[in-house]
């Protein structure tokens, strides 16, 4: 496998020793600067191993070693050093350098220190994913739903988690598209490997194709150095393209052979590079007219929606909206350091109404935005965002209605449990439809299969239920 060095030396003789060794004998690819200030303008993640002499113009070795320590802990570096010493060694061992070889460099002992630098910059990048894991808050469990749809979404993630099969996830914005993404990898077979992000629509196009396949040096104005692209860095784990639909047709095609061969080049690169990456992507657009319209590939469109996976807007799954109401509150109030606890009932009766056209994500920051202003334990509708408190009192009553049954009745410094909340709403929803489950389903937002379960669940007359 190839690594990137940073070489460091004010003397081109070095330099030029020292690369021949790594790019001809050891076949990795290398970094030369004559200064350290060079160095620290360009230094990124894709850099393997630093070898950093003492002796430089302008800032010191010492002091560079300090600063790449500061930017990332975890980089190997080898120091180098004309006049060897005892305390210069120690000195800088102790400043975090793997290694410290005089010159003229030996090429057994540079070898040796190359090898051990990649084990530990391969295990720093492994313990960092693994943490990242376990201290993420998105996970399977903490995605916050009931609803049946969304039910009927965490069987189909449980279904696909385990396979390479590719997976398309549609929804407005703001559904959590990423979430299920993050979800399908966290507990899938390759969670073991990196989950890599692009967000197709947030990158200008001319540069698309270098942030997902990399680029050659001077393959373009500002490539300076070659730079690893997201389909190698993703390789043996996922990479999550979200808002797919924004991808133009000349990328579409290149990204279509990667499916098919799982290779492709760099750009201004001849080098056929080999990935083994899962492919999860995203889109709010309707990709079917997309390609009826000619602006996306149908080829392509069939390869990335092997596995649809439809998330519906919170507007049709409203029995969600207090759930992750309640959710965001726990967290927000702990995260800010406030004492709200509760809502109170016209919050509720605000947000069960309102048709949240941002979806989740909208809710999670309008609750943020509640919870910084609230004083305290009780979240009222005034410290709601005002395109929400503006909503038609049309809306408002009608959501109203549903919680004024004499159950539902309290101050505003009772809160009413959430499951109350959900049978009164089953329960007005039959009173209003005559007791059609079909149609009261259809009103609520929920599955017949769903409801059905919500009766058995709150007691409610079954007699009084029909199924027309």
């Amino acid at each position: 496998m190839k690594r990137i060095v940073a070489l460091v030396d004010d003397e081109p003789s070095i330099r030029k020793l020292i690369e021949y060794q790594f790019s001809s004998v050891w076949g990795h690819h290398v970094r030369q600067y004559g200064d350290a200030e060079s160095f620290l303008k360009e230094m990124d993640d894709d850099v393997d191993l630093l070898v950093l002499d003492i002796m430089l113009p302008g800032m010191s070795g010492t002091e560079a070693l300090e600063e790449v320590r500061r930017r990332d802990p975890d980089l190997p570096v080898v120091v180098l050093s004309a006049q060897e010493s005892v305390d210069t060694a120690v000195r800088m061992l102790k400043l975090g350098a793997l290694d410290y070889l005089g010159k003229p460099v030996d090429a057994n002992r540079l070898e040796l220190a190359a090898k051990n630098a990649f084990q530990l910059r391969d295990l720093n990048r492994e313990v960092r994913q693994l943490r990242e894991r376990m201290t993420s808050s998105v996970t399977f469990e903490n995605v916050i739903a009931s609803h049946g749809e969304m039910q009927e979404v965490f069987r189909l993630v449980n279904k696909v988690k385990d396979s390479d099969i590719a997976v398309l996830i549609m929804g407005e914005s703001g559904t959590g598209k990423e979430l299920i993404a993050r979800a399908i990898h966290v507990h899938g077979r390759r969670n073991i490997g990196p989950f890599v992000v692009v967000n197709c629509a947030s990158i200008p196009r001319d540069l698309l194709e270098s942030e997902l396949f990399g680029h050659e040096k001077g393959s373009f104005t500002g490539a300076s150095q070659r730079r690893l692209g997201r389909f190698e860095s993703a390789s043996g784990g996922t990479i999550f393209l979200d808002e797919i639909g924004e991808m133009d047709l000349a990328l579409q095609a290149k990204l279509l052979r990667v499916i098919q061969t799982k290779t492709f080049e760099r750009v201004g690169g001849n080098e056929t590079i080999t990935t083994d990456v899962r492919i999860v992507s995203a889109t709010n657009r309707d990709l079917k007219k997309e390609v009826d319209g000619n602006r996306f590939r149908e080829d392509l469109y069939y390869r990335l929606a092997t596995f649809p996976i439809i998330i519906p807007p919170l507007r049709q799954r409203r029995s969600d909206v207090l759930l992750l109401a309640e959710h965001f509150l726990r967290r927000f109030s702990a995260q800010e350091g406030k004492g709200a606890r509760k809502f109170s009932r016209e919050a509720l009766q605000l947000m069960y109404s309102y048709p949240w056209p941002g979806n989740v994500r909208e809710l999670e920051n309008a609750i943020q935005r509640a919870v910084v202003m609230s004083e305290g334990e009780t979240l009222s509708e005034h410290e709601m965002p005002v395109a929400v408190q503006s909503f038609s009192d049309a809306a408002t009553r009608s959501a109203s209605d549903v919680l004024a049954a004499p159950s539902a009745q309290a101050s505003d410094n009772t809160i009413v449990p959430l499951d109350q909340l959900e049978e009164i709403a089953v329960r007005n929803a039959l009173r209003i439809c005559d007791g059609n489950s079909a149609l009261a389903a259809k009103r609520l937002g929920i599955g017949r299969a769903t409801l059905y379960r919500m009766v058995k669940r709150y007691g409610t007359n079954a007699g009084e239920v029909s199924s027309a």
